[in-house]
């Protein structure tokens, strides 16, 4: 019986030309804030979309990268999923506006709002609709950003972190043994629901004067999350996933040991937190890959950003064992492997 599974056929990222250093908050801000950002984040520069940008514009830009990369022609899309939570509109989609400019006309489409965890939670439903459904053998995936356009300018707890880009995944059927998707574990801790958020703008709470006077559409940090909640919950996750705990992986007996991981992409607002789950794992910080010293902190495009980058850099080998952790206001947590 010929098994159907997905594997990851080309990868692409897009960034806005504006790079905003850390000396401009210096300035913009009245203090230093330079030194802290690179000692504890290691953030020296982001990039931020001009004001004739949008998600949809970054999305449409990485899409056709990895488009390229993967040799695939936009027509023979079956599906594009677009994680993000800076949405072009509040309704409808944006993965319609890209499905229309980048004319996958064959394709159908949904957003998918996971806030930062989001890419990895749509890079998993991909690829388990692939393996579902005949009908499916090419789905784009894009994780997108645009959250400058919801920073308040002279909250220091915010503006300096967020920036905005986009990253996109070509996935394709795969009909070899072991190869492409292995497992996946979906993971939430809602009680922090109210902790980090943009809270304006939905049912909830409408636009009107006084949500606009008091920044309540802009983003906020509203409570301090528990610091060791990202690198304890990545940890278990990852190993679930990969020793065989994960969706799908111990039953197909795809479990592996987690001295196997060739490469993580994890959620890059702390890099503290990842040198420590990576410590926690036993595994050297060379078997990850980050970009938030060029690009800042990019929510749910920064997995896809970075995975195309060290695929550009030919940090990625065919049959690597390559896992992804996103995690993300909610909380959400997300963690999914392939085989390269």
């Amino acid at each position: 019986m010929t098994v159907r599974n997905a594997r990851v056929l080309g990868t692409g990222m897009f960034a806005p030309e504006r790079v905003v250093p850390n000396s401009w908050f210096d300035e913009q801000l009245g203090e230093n804030v330079s030194d802290w950002l690179v000692e504890n984040l290691t953030i020296r520069e982001r990039r931020w979309c001009g004001a004739d940008e949008s998600t949809a514009d970054l999305s449409e830009k990485a899409a056709r990268a990895a488009l390229e990369r993967a040799g695939v022609s936009a027509e023979e899309l079956d599906l594009i999923i677009l994680a993000t939570d800076t949405p072009e509109y509040v309704s409808p989609a944006t993965s319609t506006v890209v499905q229309h400019r980048i004319g996958a006309k064959n394709a159908g489409c949904f957003d998918l709002n996971a806030a930062c965890s989001g890419f990895v939670a749509a890079l998993d439903t991909g690829a388990k609709m692939i393996r579902a459904d005949e009908r499916m053998n090419k789905v784009l995936v894009i994780g997108a950003y645009a959250m400058s356009k919801y920073l308040d300018l002279e909250d220091k707890k915010t503006v300096t972190l967020f920036a905005d880009g986009a990253g996109a995944v070509v996935l394709g059927l795969s009909e070899e043994e072991g190869n492409g998707w292995l497992g996946s574990r979906l993971h939430a801790e809602g009680q922090y629901n109210e902790w980090m958020g943009i809270y304006a703008g939905g049912t909830r709470q409408p636009l009107d004067a006084e949500v606009l006077a008091n920044k309540d559409h802009k983003l906020k940090f509203v409570r301090k999350f528990p610091k060791e909640i990202n690198p304890t919950t990545w940890e278990r996750l990852i190993r679930e996933v990969v020793t065989g705990a994960g969706a799908g992986a111990a039953a197909s007996g795809t479990g592996s040991d987690i001295a196997d991981i060739s490469m993580i992409f994890f959620t890059q607002i702390n890099i503290n937190s990842i040198r420590e789950t990576m410590d926690a794992l036993s595994l050297p910080m060379e078997r990850t890959h980050t970009i938030m010293d060029r690009f800042g902190y990019t929510g749910s495009a920064c997995i896809p950003m970075a995975l195309a980058d060290a695929d550009a850099k030919g940090r990625l080998k065919r049959g690597d064992l390559v896992v992804f952790m996103g995690s993300g206001g909610g909380l959400a947590f997300a963690c999914t492997a392939f085989r390269w």
